[in-house]
């Protein structure tokens, strides 16, 4: 029993130091894939970025198209059997007769068992630039025309969900990014700068950050919105979108820096090199900020739900993306109705993107917090 013991204590302490003979990032990315999951939300937040990627790609027609014949068509699914019990290996949809209810004036799509509309794949389309660069006329999928499939169904202008979720994805999720991008720079240079030199520009500083943060987030952004100007082009509402959803969020990160340098400029290694004639730009970059930078990183990841929900709740609001353009904010403002949420339920599928963006963005940043510390059990 002693052998055995000291035999597990000599394994214990030889895996001991191994782990203390990593470096830190190694012991981060070692914890971190120990959090199964860290790793399945990391996996699910890399599809959601390809799917926003390769958009056109996986739109059967471009998000903008209009079919008036084909106002809220529920979702159609592929099938494999037919109404006769006959199974095909291609699977298919059936044609859709369209026509008005003359009770309740509304579109009634009737499926047409005699027209059957096989589903290819990597089928030739509308033409568009992949990666923005190459011209590419290649979809995931389609059918034949005049058949239409829709997948996601469609909304009050015959528009084809797929197209406008994957769309609405390249803005809601590029917002989080560049936000908490604008974040990083405002929070952490201003906090750096907050903590390190102190007196009167640390009080300026902090006072502005205490003024900022007594608004109220959703108004002031409301009011930041309905300011620009109704002249500018898609590309230029995006950005300043971007910028107010970063004025208030690097606030907090500010903060957080702020605390992080204070303790950062007692430590030893900091009086050492202040001593040793080292000037203040290589104490902040070379000793301050690559120790925040974990915590950083931390928060700029648990940020950017934030981000996207505060997007999403301008363009719920009118105040955000603008037609023709589109993000899950704007799909969603469909679905604000009762009429249509009971009529139409397919039209709350954009929701479920941004419930699952949200909460992989927090299992990541979770997971991160807890792989900072590699040390830890």
């Amino acid at each position: 029993m002693a052998t055995t013991a000291s035999t597990v204590d000599l394994q214990s302490g030889s895996d001991a130091r191994k782990t203390a003979a990593l470096s830190p990032a190694r012991l981060i990315g070692r914890r971190f894939l120990r959090n199964r999951l860290a790793i399945g939300g990391s996996l699910v937040m890399i599809l959601l970025y390809m799917s926003a990627l390769f958009a056109d790609f996986l739109a059967p027609v471009p998000f903008t198209d209009v079919h008036e014949d084909y106002v809220f068509v529920p979702p159609q699914l592929p099938r494999f059997l037919d109404e006769q019990g006959n199974f095909h290996l291609r699977p298919f949809v059936y044609g859709l007769d369209s026509k008005i209810d003359m009770d309740t004036f509304r579109w009634v799509h009737d499926e047409d068992f005699e027209t059957i509309y096989p589903i290819y794949l990597f089928v030739k389309g509308y033409e568009y630039k992949l990666f923005g660069l190459i011209p590419f006329d290649r979809h995931l999928y389609g059918v034949e025309e005049p058949g239409v499939f829709y997948l996601f169904g469609s909304d009050d202008l015959g528009h084809d969900m797929v197209a406008r979720v994957f769309m609405g994805a390249r803005i809601s999720l590029t917002i989080g990014l560049l936000g908490v991008i604008l974040t990083i720079i405002f929070g952490a240079s201003l906090g750096t700068i907050s903590g390190y030199y102190g007196g009167a520009l640390d009080t300026l500083i902090q006072r502005v950050i205490e003024f900022l943060m007594s608004f109220p987030a959703i108004p002031l952004w409301a009011a930041l919105a309905a300011a620009m100007p109704p002249t500018w082009s898609p590309l230029q509402r995006f950005f300043a979108i971007s910028v107010i959803l970063s004025l208030i969020q690097w606030t907090g990160l500010a903060r957080q820096v702020r605390a992080k340098v204070l303790s950062y400029r007692e430590m030893e290694y900091s009086l050492a090199a202040r001593a040793a004639g080292a000037s203040d730009f290589r104490i902040i970059f070379r000793h301050m900020l690559p120790n925040a930078f974990s915590h950083i990183i931390v928060v700029a990841t648990l940020a950017i739900p934030g981000m996207i929900l505060a997007e999403t709740a301008l363009s719920f609001l009118g105040l955000g993306i603008q037609p023709p353009q589109t993000s899950w904010g704007a799909l969603l403002k469909q679905a604000q109705l009762v009429s249509v949420l009971l009529q139409q339920p397919w039209l709350l599928i954009p929701a479920f993107f941004v419930i699952a963006a949200v909460l992989t963005f927090n299992f990541v940043g979770d997971g991160l917090r807890d792989a900072v510390d590699p040390y830890s059990l």
